[in-house]
């Protein structure tokens, strides 16, 4: 028979157990992420209302992102090449 030292089988179990506890913890995000992220309603307010909330927030980020990139390239001034104007 063969002989396991003591240490050996300690760190087959921490093994063993952490990768139980990782895979309890992947599951549960994605139970959660399968759960929770489908209901757009608080409580108060319909569906309707939550997805128009949502809706709401993501159009004001697409915004918020364009005006970021365009006074990053510099694009939300008007050009001084000339004092005149052209027609």
């Amino acid at each position: 028979m063969k002989s396991v030292s003591v240490r050996k089988v300690v760190i087959m179990l921490c093994s063993e157990s952490l990768r139980s506890a990782v895979l309890t913890v992947i599951l549960g995000a994605l139970l959660s992420l399968a759960c929770g992220c489908s209901s757009y309603e608080q409580p108060g307010e319909t569906a309707a209302e939550g997805r128009r909330r949502h809706e709401r927030v993501a159009r004001i980020n697409r915004q918020e992102m364009m005006a970021d990139i365009d006074s990053f390239l510099l694009l939300d001034r008007p050009s001084r090449l000339t004092d005149k104007r052209i027609p």
